[in-house]
């Protein structure tokens, strides 16, 4: 119908009414009881309601109501003020995505579904329309339009560092689990108890675990899952989180996401290995699941097709044309995305501890860890200048736009830098550096129109007063430090 509104399309479209029937009969199956509805705040933090499952069918057609504040973690800024919606605001209204519903394995009565954020119904102004401070909403349709504008997916997998940290008596963090050793298997067996409860968990929601190692920080692991398109696989390391917070509550730890809780050792990245790709097809792994203890979508990664960032001559080290111009687009907009990749005062502790490998330039290079993005193998860049407190959906769509700039206007990266950047400048080259502050990196993306435009409508307006509001708070601190250095300066 012409006057539907996005809800009410969003509602209607074709083989909805199939999936949610296919979630009562999943509910009905597994003896589901309770249902988290969940969206994404700007931070990243998941956020919505549960409904008794009872009202599967009821919340699937007309959802759910919260403030709007919520995209904004309902927080205040120094001034007082809520960021982003005042409590004058009406209700946004959320949808669920029945293709996501799952199970949850540590109370298997409980079960989550996505959900996409819509402008209440009853507004004078665009009612039931995308509400735009709806970070995965926002991923969705920015993805779809890329795929419609150059018929090319989209394929990320993400490398979750995080730290299991020991609770103190007081609740708060008493040191790391275990030592500093990188790649050390007896420290990555110590924690192996955590390790492997949060793989068990992580196949129960459809995470299909390759690999896993201990990093060079107390406590620190990273435990990656197989690529896949990008919406996806930012809703599985959503995912991931909940799962390790579950096992630290289960364990009496604390996951850390925390870029930076440790000087003098590394900190927490998430390098995003990216890739663009003609066709393809959805392949299910049910990851040994009988039942399926969710929809299929859940157990789908999608597979196979052309994968256009391999090279396309003899030199193995150098991507074909499609890649070198994404290339482009991502040297070209560093800055700004890092606004996004390293988006807390605490991240740039991560680029300013130097010799833990964090990179802290704009350029690029085949296997080369001191620049900001390396080829990692052929077919596949490494975005390094990302941390593990990331918000996924704003990033994928964040670099959709940068390869958007670099394949439309094809965008010349210059020649792959191979030598160590610091030799390379000392031999004389000019490389730009990236933003080593959150307040620079807040200002280079306000200046980057490309960027800034993956966050449409109110979202740029709400993450810049957010983490805006976050740097003002920082300078606006006394700290431990001011006082030790200062103190007894004078006279």
């Amino acid at each position: 119908m012409p006057n539907e509104t996005d809800l009410e399309r969003y509602v209607h479209s074709d083989g909805r009414d199939d999936l949610v029937k296919q979630v009562r009969a999943k509910i009905d199956e597994l003896g589901i009881r309770y249902v988290y509805y969940q969206f994404i705040s700007v931070t990243g933090r998941i956020v919505g309601k549960g409904i008794p499952a009872d009202h599967w069918e009821r919340t699937a057609e007309r959802g759910f109501q919260l403030v709007y504040g919520a995209t904004a973690n309902l927080f205040v800024d120094r001034h007082g003020d809520y960021i982003g919606y005042g409590p004058e605001a009406m209700e946004l209204v959320g949808i669920p995505d029945p293709e996501t519903f799952c199970q949850l394995p540590w109370d298997k009565r409980v079960a989550r579904v996505f959900c996409v954020c819509f402008r209440n119904r009853e507004e004078r102004e665009n009612p039931g329309a995308f509400l735009d401070s709806d970070c995965r909403g926002n991923l969705k349709r920015a993805h779809a339009e890329f795929q419609g504008k150059h018929q090319l997916d989209f394929r990320i997998g993400t490398e979750p560092e995080m730290m299991w940290l020991k609770r103190g008596e007081d609740g708060k963090p008493d040191g790391g689990f275990s030592k500093p050793y990188c790649y050390h298997i007896d420290q990555f067996e110590s924690l192996r108890p955590v390790f492997m409860q949060v793989i068990d968990y992580c196949h129960a929601m459809g995470l299909d675990m390759i690999q896993g190692d201990h990093e060079d920080a107390p406590g620190q692991l990273e435990l990656n899952w197989t690529f896949d398109d990008v919406v996806r696989n930012a809703d599985r390391l959503s995912t991931y989180r909940q799962i390790c917070a579950q096992v630290a509550r289960e364990n009496n730890l604390i996951a850390c996401f925390m870029s930076k809780p440790f000087m003098g050792v590394s900190a927490s990245g998430c390098h995003h290995n990216i890739s663009l790709w003609r066709g393809g097809e959805q392949q299910m792994n049910r990851l040994h699941q009988d039942p399926l203890p969710g929809m299929d979508d859940v157990f789908t990664y999608r597979g196979g097709g052309e994968n256009t960032f391999m090279p396309d001559t003899d030199d193995v080290q150098r991507p074909g044309k499609i890649g070198l111009q994404a290339v482009g687009g991502i040297v070209k907009h560093l800055g700004a995305l890092t606004a996004i990749g390293c988006s807390t005062v605490n991240s740039y502790r991560r680029l300013w501890d130097t010799g833990f490998w964090a990179p802290v330039f704009a350029d690029w290079g085949y296997q080369n860890r001191t620049t900001g993005l390396r080829i990692s193998a052929p077919g596949r860049f490494e975005y390094r200048a990302v941390d593990s407190m990331v918000n996924p959906y704003l990033m994928g769509a964040a670099l959709l736009n940068a390869f958007d700039d670099g394949i439309s206007n094809d965008i010349d990266p210059g020649e792959p830098e191979n030598r160590n950047i610091y030799q390379a400048m000392e031999e004389g080259k000019e490389v730009k550096k990236l933003p080593m502050s959150l307040g620079d990196a807040l200002n280079r993306l306000a200046e980057d129109e490309v960027i800034k435009s993956s966050m449409p409508g109110d979202m740029y307006k709400i993450f810049h007063w957010y983490k805006n509001d976050e740097w003002e708070k920082f300078m606006a601190t006394v700290t431990d430090w001011d006082v030790e250095t200062y103190l007894d300066c004078l006279p």
